[in-house]
């Protein structure tokens, strides 16, 4: 079995996963430590080191809100039980999950986390690879920088580096695909068979990734988990911005900090930052969080909109969503604020927009006739947009929708498919029963078939063919719903969804 290998930068030495055919190497790092004058900037070169790595333990995660492990809160209770999990901000590395028996040319899959792009951490352990690897794929987990650390702008960061101002945490993700592709060979996997995925800004990330042309051949199919978003009301979304506003951001950041100069700010000790930015932006307030910004060399437009670059990789996408997340409705709750609101957003068609609710409108029926999942608003806007492109670049869209035990009776909330889609379950705490189980491996038996080849379609690893999933297209929409089972189901587009979708895509056509 194997258990060492050789990367560019030295020698890495494994550990059996539970299934001693897998083997797991863990905290590998992939570029230098982003500490001193290496914070805010891109990241910079691994060095080599002598002997042999032992690739046995995670690396401390990325800085971040301290892990508070508290059983009242969903997330806590979920996945974040431990509070005094290791923290620094020397934390550009990688995990991988690769079969010990010798194969070769495997497919490759790197996984990016989601967090809002403020925190999470690629120990998590719903994203244990082992029961991917088990399906013959190489599975990569990749830590990269959060928050002010990876997505904090400034004049005179941009003066320093024009070729590399901002999206740091997006840079590091890049930079770990690259070092998997001139890596990956030597622990089985194909370079010319790379996945990536992410749920939530994870997704987001992946969206990111898809618009960068300089990404070109680094990988051929991306997965999206509850990370492609289009608003289907006129409002600001999600965490992007131009590098202007982000800069001045920046700015307001470094005299909340007390500091006059870049070379100041990065003397500061790391913890005392990550304190000073929770304080300033008042723990997630999310007026004044970090995020994407359009810095006209990574980011050429709102990754958001990726499904309407023309230039975007022309990769397979695998994308979709918990049946209990991103709904948004009209924001008006009587009939005189619906009709206000229809001559403010929609003008000379706001009588045509008020033919979709019955009248005189509540709050009841404004909120069940005017919802709108805005991932499902992406999955049409992204057909529709290729349909208008000419170009022929399959979608598979799922939705999730499964019963999910436990006495907290959370329904299918933000995230909880990952349990499934990794196969899982058993390190989670919720009762789960039989046909839970049955739903995991096949979610996951989806999956790895998308990875191999960019069509979810196939057998399954009982040897079994798996229920058809359809491509979907504007012309034929259909889903594929996880619930109690796995079956495609058609989504037919309703007349508002129709409006709603011409009016945003003719409003970024004119951007």
């Amino acid at each position: 079995m194997i258990r060492k290998v050789k990367t560019e930068n030295g020698w890495v030495k494994g550990l059996p996963a539970a299934d001693p055919r897998i083997t797991s190497y863990k905290g590998i790092p992939y570029a230098a430590a982003p500490v001193g004058e290496n914070r805010w900037r891109a990241p910079q070169p691994c060095p080599d080191w002598e002997g042999e790595r032992e690739a046995y333990a995670f690396s401390p995660i990325p800085m971040q809100a301290p892990i508070s492990a508290d059983p009242k809160n969903l997330y806590d209770r979920e996945w974040h039980v431990d509070r005094e999990i290791p923290m620094s901000e020397d934390c550009l590395t990688l995990n991988i999950w690769a079969p010990a028996d010798g194969r070769k040319d495997m497919p490759v899959f790197v996984w990016y986390f989601g967090g809002g792009l403020q925190v999470g951490y690629s120990a998590e352990m719903e994203f244990d690879g082992e029961r991917i690897a088990r399906r013959g794929i190489v599975v990569v987990t990749v830590n990269y920088r959060v928050n002010c650390f990876g997505f904090l702008c400034h004049p005179e960061i941009t003066r320093e580096a024009p070729q590399a101002p901002a999206n740091f945490g997006f840079l590091d993700q890049q930079a770990a695909t690259r070092w998997v592709k001139r890596n990956i060979a030597a622990f089985g996997g194909d370079p010319e068979n790379i996945t990536i995925g992410g749920q939530s800004a994870g997704g987001m990330s992946v969206s990111a990734q898809l618009t960068c042309k300089e990404n070109k051949g680094l990988f051929q199919r991306a997965i999206i988990q509850s990370g492609a978003f289009a608003p289907p009301y006129p409002f600001q979304f999600g965490l992007c911005s131009d590098l202007k506003t982000a800069e001045e951001r920046g700015k307001a950041f470094f005299d909340f900090l007390g500091v006059k100069t870049l070379a100041e700010a990065r003397r500061m000790d790391a913890v005392t930052l990550r304190n000073k930015a929770l304080e300033w932006d008042g723990v997630y307030g999310w007026g004044k969080t970090f995020g994407e910004a359009v810095d006209g060399v990574f980011s050429k437009r709102n990754s958001q909109q990726w499904f309407l670059d023309e230039n975007r990789l022309p990769v397979p996408v695998l994308l979709g969503h918990t049946n209990s997340e991103f709904t948004h409705a009209p924001r008006a709750r009587s009939e005189a604020e619906l009709q206000a609101q229809a001559k403010e957003d929609f003008g000379a068609e706001g009588d045509a927009f008020l033919s979709f609710f019955s009248h005189p409108a509540t709050a009841e029926s404004i909120q069940k006739e005017g919802s709108v999942n805005s991932i499902e608003f992406a999955v049409r806007a992204a057909a529709e947009a290729q349909k208008r492109q000419g170009k022929d670049l399959p979608l598979y869209y799922y939705q999730f929708a499964a019963d999910i035990p436990g006495w907290d009776q959370p329904g299918a909330f933000h995230s909880v498919d990952l349990w499934f889609f990794f196969e899982t379950l058993a390190k989670c705490w919720r009762p789960f029963q039989g046909r839970h189980y049955d739903l995991a491996r096949q979610m996951c038996d989806y999956w790895c078939n998308f990875i191999k080849d960019g069509n979810p379609n196939g057998s399954g690893s009982d040897g079994e063919a798996l229920p058809y999933w359809p491509a979907f297209s504007p012309d034929a929409p259909v889903r594929m719903n996880f619930g109690l089972t796995s079956a495609p189901m058609a989504c037919p587009e309703s007349g508002l969804q129709r409006f709603l979708l011409e009016r945003y895509l003719s409003e970024v056509d004119h951007e």
